[in-house]
């Protein structure tokens, strides 16, 4: 069986023009280097090279050989370097969840440009899922990495959480709202409005924490006529048909009309990023990069 060492052996002697020049390039003993050869053309039955008193010369099966050869190692070459890159991280490809209430933008897009910039053999797929399909999916091996709120609910054996940022939460309202023309307002100001997200008692995320803190403040929130735990709710909130308490970044893609007010006193809430314990490199070095 023709070997690799037997293929370099043969392409170095081709390039450098002589046993004795190969030899020393590839240093190994010259009769070690003309036993490889010869075991090569008895394998292959053919003779490779026609042995002169000058210096060897390739014969037409020598030079159909050496192509092919040459494109075996470029092939072996460039194996070894995707085995390498993607063994350290380096490429590869990953599925990415995002919740509907972490928009790609402000902080989050930022870490994930850099990523991106430092990492151009990595690819990704995005997509939006709920926190809890995202959990189950990381869970199940579905999905590498997931973008959710605090808190979950329902904590599933193997998958990690590590918390990336905190940012303020705030009011939405409609710019007819008659709160729209105030610059801060408490939460106890709150308990006679609708609401067009209220929590699922088996979800967590966003509206549970918004429930959480109306309860604190001594009123649970009235739902409105129509509810939603999606972007949709700006466009609900835009229409006059209720509030909600939205994170800072959802004002990078909600209506301009919208009014953001500010809570007192300041509540934040706290985006995470969730993976399998036992992840890949590859997605150990994402959490790493995203978590600097």
């Amino acid at each position: 069986m023709t070997s690799l060492r037997q293929l370099r052996y043969f392409v170095e002697i081709a390039d450098s023009g002589s046993f004795t020049a190969a030899a020393e390039r590839l240093y190994v003993a010259q009769s070690a280097l003309s036993r490889q050869i010869k075991e090569l053309e008895q394998h292959l039955g053919t003779q490779l090279f026609e042995r002169t008193a000058r210096q060897p010369r390739l014969t037409p099966a020598g030079e159909a050989f050496l192509g092919r050869a040459r494109q075996l190692l470029t092939d072996l070459d460039s194996a070894q370097r995707l085995a390498l890159e993607v063994g350290q991280g380096l490429r590869g490809s990953l599925q990415l969840s995002h919740s509907s209430t972490v928009p790609l933008t402000g902080e989050l897009l930022t870490r994930l440009s850099s990523y991106l910039r430092n990492h151009p053999e990595v690819n990704l797929e995005i997509a939006q899922q709920s926190s809890e399909a995202q959990l189950l999916d990381i869970a199940e091996g579905r999905l590498d990495i997931g973008l959710l709120r605090l808190p979950v609910l329902r904590q599933h054996e193997g998958v990690e959480l590590h918390e990336l940022f905190s940012e303020p939460l705030l009011l939405a309202v409609a710019a007819e709202h008659p709160l729209a023309g105030v610059s801060e307002a408490a939460l106890e100001r709150l308990k006679d409005e609708r609401f067009v997200s209220v929590p699922h008692r088996h979800r967590g995320g966003l509206s549970y924490l918004s429930a959480s803190l109306c309860l604190d403040a001594g009123f649970f929130p009235k739902a409105a006529q129509v509810v939603s735990r999606k972007t949709t709710q700006l466009q609900l909130i835009e229409a006059g048909l209720g509030v909600a308490l939205l994170p800072a970044c959802m004002r990078d893609i909600a209506p301009v009309s919208l009014k953001f007010i500010t809570l007192k006193p300041r509540c934040d809430s706290t985006v995470a990023l969730a993976c399998r314990a036992d992840a890949s490199v590859l997605v150990r070095q994402f959490v790493a990069a995203m978590t600097a």
